[in-house]
């Protein structure tokens, strides 16, 4: 057999064998021009390798021993109270209980819905200051359990719970047992009434029971005063 001759429009080239069809470039990518090769793809650095669980961790606890304070701190770091030279800490078992009022008509240290640290020059007798209402009575039972269960900072004594009156006029008898209850725990002072407190106005003269309790914070810290 003859080799086929070419057809007419101009020389072919014939290659022994099938030849291979070459893809196309992919858009956007350059071509190299005949004879030169094409330039090599700039290759990406490989990101560094992730510390390992226990080598962040040594990092973490390095970092936070040399940064952070020891806490709680020792009693040589607290700052001073500024409730220092009080005889008595106002301890309030509930928000609105009252001893604010009483700590600025009577005086003493209102140190809010904690209990006093004597150890920073705060007072260690208390008074537990709660209303008469259902929540306070609670409020108060609570508290007295905490301070029979030794949660509170050494030198913490309780003086007495003062009740102060959450409406004019006689308890009910369901509030009524509540304090009987609080009695036979601890010493029970009552505050009656007073509505020029509702209006942050002082009284010409206080009611009995206020100058009462007002002597009880007066009193040299050597007197009254249970310790728990």
């Amino acid at each position: 057999m003859g080799v086929p001759s070419a057809p007419s429009g101009g020389p072919q080239l014939w290659a022994r064998g099938p030849t291979t069809k070459q893809a196309a470039p992919a858009p956007g990518v350059p071509t190299a021009p005949s004879g030169r090769s094409a330039p090599a793809a700039p290759t990406k650095r490989s990101a560094p390798a992730a510390p390992t669980k226990r080598e962040a961790s040594s990092r973490r606890t390095s970092r936070t021993a040399q940064a952070a304070p020891s806490w709680p701190p020792t009693p040589d770091e607290r700052p001073p109270s500024r409730h220092q030279g009080h005889q008595v800490a106002l301890v309030s078992a509930h928000g609105g209980s009252g001893a604010s009022t009483l700590a600025r008509v009577l005086g003493g240290a209102d140190v809010g819905r904690r209990w006093p640290d004597p150890a920073r020059g705060e007072p260690g007798r208390v008074l537990l200051v709660a209303r008469t209402h259902a929540e306070g009575t609670r409020a108060a039972s609570q508290a007295l359990n905490a301070l029979r269960m030794a949660e509170h900072p050494a030198g913490v004594r309780l003086i007495a719970v003062v009740l102060v009156a959450d409406a004019p006029g006689r308890l009910p008898r369901a509030l009524g047992r509540r304090v009987r209850v609080l009695r036979s725990a601890a010493k029970v002072h009552r505050v009656p009434w007073i509505p020029a407190w509702r209006a942050d106005e002082d009284v010409d003269r206080l009611p009995r029971e206020v100058r009462r309790l007002a002597a009880l914070i007066a009193a040299p810290s050597g007197r009254a005063g249970e310790a728990l």
